[in-house]
């Protein structure tokens, strides 16, 4: 008897759907939703990319406002150096996610613009960029 109930809770688990807070996301209430990355580790990195187009799929390209804020060592993301990066940057930049950079990381380690992946935006302050999207209600996840 145990077995059959231990069974059933880890089926009811299993078959678990996520459950909106209200309001749903819609076009017209979307999700807002900003990422910072400040490191330079490949894993780090693809850990971040994924996660942002496990958030697009889930709620749809057009129920999300996201951005992708790089600062510090997280610049890296931005740089036009690896292809690989570069394609699934440019991916969800067609999906209407933005990505920032951070000008006084650009300024302390001397990246110019065109050095950035094309579309990149630049911010003053990456982590200013951060405090004004929270304060206007953002959602700030830091995978």
């Amino acid at each position: 008897m145990r077995i059959l109930l231990s069974l059933l809770i880890f089926i009811s688990f299993i078959q678990a759907e996520t459950r909106f807070a209200d309001p749903e996301p819609s076009i017209i209430e979307p999700r807002q939703i900003v990422f910072s990355v400040t490191e330079d580790s490949s894993h780090a990195i693809d850990h971040i990319l994924s996660v942002a187009n496990n958030v697009l799929k889930f709620y749809g390209p057009e129920n999300v406002e996201m951005e992708i804020v790089a600062y510090s060592k997280g610049i890296r993301l931005l740089l036009n150096r690896d292809h690989s990066t570069m394609i699934r940057v440019d991916a969800l930049m067609q999906y209407g996610v933005t990505f920032i950079a951070c000008g006084n990381t650009m300024k302390t380690k001397n990246i110019r613009k065109d050095q950035l992946i094309k579309g990149s935006e630049i911010v003053t302050a990456g982590v200013v960029e951060l405090l004004e999207r929270v304060q206007e209600g953002w959602l700030y996840i830091k995978p």
